[in-house]
């Protein structure tokens, strides 16, 4: 038996309502998970809408979201680093850190509202511990240690975006990675430099 779900008419509900991203985060993967779960339980098979598979299992919306934490991690852990560094050039790389993650979490923004995907503006657990580890540091401890945290969370920033380049399906946010890993790119010796000598 096929349950044909509603979802498509609910989307483009949401469309045409000015609600901002942040309300709608999880409501369509939710009701794509409640339907799944009742249906399993009534031993059905759902056929789920374009929009709805593609908020479950789409690679690029994957990289969108993770490229959405990350600038909300280089924005937070930038600003520690404003505060607290001793070394006037790790200073200057954590205010360096906000504005490029600052752009590029905006225009990710503008690709997501097209796409009407729903963005996290919060941490996730790796870079949340790292946040709170570097918290409780200072001196030249609190500058190795964010340095550190910054070229390793770029290495994984260009893989990300090299891959996404490679094998995404989406050319908004093929586009996107294409941006971004440009910047990264310019910047990687710079930090790799501070690393290097911290």
């Amino acid at each position: 038996m096929i349950i044909e779900t509603p979802m498509c008419a609910f989307r483009s509900n949401l469309s045409n309502t000015r609600w901002p991203i942040t309300r709608t985060k999880f409501l369509i993967p939710l009701l794509a998970l409640l339907i799944c779960l009742s249906a399993s339980a009534s031993g059905t098979t759902v056929q789920l809408d374009a929009g709805s598979e593609k908020m479950m299992k789409s690679p690029d919306v994957a990289f969108a979201l993770q490229s959405a934490q990350c600038s909300q991690a280089g924005v937070r852990l930038g600003q520690l680093a404003v505060q607290k560094a001793t070394s006037p050039g790790v200073k200057a790389l954590g205010q360096q850190m906000i504005d490029d993650h600052s752009k590029a979490f905006e225009k990710l923004k503008l690709v997501a509202a097209d796409e009407n995907l729903a963005l996290p503006e919060s941490l996730n657990a790796k870079d949340q511990a790292a946040y709170s580890k570097l918290l409780t540091e200072s001196g030249d401890k609190f500058d190795r240690d964010y340095v550190k945290a910054i070229a390793n969370n770029r290495k994984e920033q260009i893989k990300d975006c090299r891959k996404e380049m490679k094998k995404g399906k989406d050319p908004a946010i093929k586009e996107f990675a294409e941006g971004t890993l440009a910047t990264l790119q310019i910047n990687s010796q710079k930090i790799e430099a501070i690393h290097s000598g911290a």
